[in-house]
């Protein structure tokens, strides 16, 4: 059976990007960052990441079908995507393949940025003639771990051929989003539990703003825990956000105001290096045994058959890391993306959601009504 050849692109908050996919396999991931942008800000700036998504979008796009050309493909149909008189003059066979289907994010995220994308989408859709699918941003971080890398001897995960079980459980970790999802099977998921204010990505900014160190704070916060005292969180103890719940669901306003207490508490004097070294680290453990403890209650609440890890926090090798223990304790599989660049926002995870879409048919049935959907989540 023919794979289909997709055209993904999402501009979801501060990423534009765009990726082509056959079947799960990534020919192309492409991603312009906003950071430099929005970091003197200390956070994305809704009207400024819109603009920079419309100076960026049509760049990216040509960009991810060129690369996904060089892989051996020639996408017949767009605009500028036609080989070069040297290219087509270039010995040996060419293999020549046509977009089956355009795919864009259509929410949860910033709505001025989603609208970027859609707009997109749809022009390109309607030029080629081409069915339109809509994905769910959450939706593709979920489903990040089956995306296949296009280059022979990257590791996967899981391994082609290995049949997955049903029921998993997901943890889905962003600057954004803190969920915990029941995958029923592909398509079909139960949202268990979510963050009831800030987000586990987000609070980690939060600190690094308090502390004046840059944003995005997330890796700035892993990077100097490392260095931290083997005393860091005997020294500057934090409590463990809604350790004592029975629910699924997580809090980290808490956690933030404590650490802002605790650098109230310095008066102005100037933070020393040691002692950021070792908030950083109490936070950073504080977080993660927050995401530990409701993995580990949701494993024995639903007995899955796996664990599915997304979201740009999960690249936090520590985090990562105690999140395995848990599985392990289960003797649990573990599924991650193959890459970094799919932890983090990017287009190459709606092309795999939209993938599975494609095979039930499930596109757009009027894509001049589709509109974005800023507070979009999970339905069972």
């Amino acid at each position: 059976m023919k794979q289909p050849l997709i055209l993904a692109i999402d501009t979801s908050c501060d990423e534009t990007a765009a990726a082509v996919s056959r079947g799960r396999k990534i020919l192309s991931n492409v991603i312009a960052s906003q950071i430099n942008i929005h970091k003197k800000y200390g956070g994305v700036v809704p009207h400024l990441a819109k603009r920079a998504h419309q100076e960026k979008i049509d760049y990216v796009v040509r960009e991810a079908l060129m690369r996904a050309r060089r892989q051996g493909r020639t996408l017949k149909g767009m605009p500028g995507s036609q080989p070069s008189r040297a290219r087509r003059q270039a010995k040996g066979p060419t293999l020549t393949d046509s977009l089956d289907a355009i795919a864009v994010t259509v929410g949860p995220g910033l709505a001025p940025a989603l609208e970027v994308g859609i707009a997109t989408a749809r022009k390109l859709a309607a030029y080629l003639h081409l069915p339109l699918i809509a994905v769910n941003h959450m939706e593709g971080h979920l489903l990040s771990p089956l995306a296949l890398p296009n280059t022979p001897g990257v590791k996967k995960s899981p391994t082609p051929g290995v049949s997955i079980k049903f029921p998993l459980l997901a943890l889905l970790v962003s600057g954004g989003h803190t969920q915990l999802v029941l995958v029923h099977a592909i398509g079909r998921y139960q949202l268990l539990g979510e963050t009831l204010d800030d987000a586990a990505g987000e609070a980690l900014d939060k600190l690094a703003k308090m502390l004046k160190l840059g944003y995005p704070g997330g890796p700035i916060i892993e990077e100097l825990a490392r260095k931290a005292s083997p005393l860091a969180i005997a020294k500057i103890p934090l409590p463990v956000p809604m350790q004592h719940s029975k629910d699924l669901n997580f809090s980290f306003s808490g956690l933030k105001t404590a650490a802002l207490y605790i650098i109230q508490n310095k008066k102005g004097q100037t933070l020393s290096l040691n002692f950021t070294h070792n908030l950083a680290a109490s936070f950073q453990k504080a977080v993660a045994d927050s995401l530990t403890g409701k993995l580990e209650l949701a494993i024995k609440k639903t007995q899955p058959k796996g664990i599915l890890l997304g979201g740009g926090v999960i690249s936090n090798l520590y985090i990562r890391r105690q999140l395995r223990r848990v599985a392990r304790g289960h003797n649990l599989p573990v599924y991650l993306p193959f890459s970094k660049k799919l932890f983090t926002d990017n287009a190459a995870m709606i092309a795999v959601a939209a993938y599975f879409k494609f095979l039930k048919k499930d596109f757009v049935k009027n894509p001049k009504k589709l509109d974005r959907q800023p507070s979009l989540n999970f339905k069972y």
